[in-house]
């Protein structure tokens, strides 16, 4: 048994993580957000990890060797650069390792990221608006990134709808 765990912080913003059950690929992401999330208020923002979204796209490849893997790298990416340990490449403006090509927790599968994350925030936004008649509703998908030299791990934006955001 889960529980949502409320945190408010200082300026008055209210964080609520939402457990789910495992995303599988090739489901439908509306109908799974919808089983978890059922009244949400105006002026919320609804972050989603950009892996269902991939999953939801059927974004994902039977890992078959390292080769192949390397060539969906290049595939994904605008440029891509072999390091000693990692690809360095840039896909849509953004610097990431391996152009966001992803085999950890895949069940022996590539996930690849989102074909427009933008658009999927957008269609999201757009149901969730219709669904719950509310007008002043914001998404975001998330994906974690490494940045060179440095330790630990940061969530970026990939995509959002419903609010101004800032492209750096």
């Amino acid at each position: 048994m889960y529980k949502i765990i409320n945190i408010k912080t200082s300026n008055g913003m209210q964080i609520s993580p939402i457990k789910t059950r495992i995303f599988r690929a090739n489901e439908d992401l509306l109908t799974f957000i919808f089983k978890y999330v059922k009244n949400p208020k105006e002026n919320s923002v609804l972050v989603v990890t950009s892996k269902i979204v991939a999953l939801a796209e059927g974004r994902i490849v039977n890992y078959e060797s390292k080769k192949q893997k390397i060539q969906l790298i290049k595939n994904e990416s605008d440029f891509a650069l072999k390091t000693k340990i990692t690809w360095l490449t840039i896909k849509d403006g953004m610097v990431m390792a391996n152009s966001g090509v992803d085999e950890s927790n895949a069940d022996g599968k590539i996930v690849l990221l989102p074909k427009d994350s933008f658009q999927s925030a957008e269609m999201i936004r757009n149901a969730f608006c219709r669904k719950f008649s509310i007008k002043n509703f914001g998404v975001l998908i998330t994906d974690s990134r490494l940045f060179p030299l440095r330790a630990g791990i940061v969530g970026v934006a990939l995509g959002y709808a419903g609010f101004q955001g800032l492209k750096n």
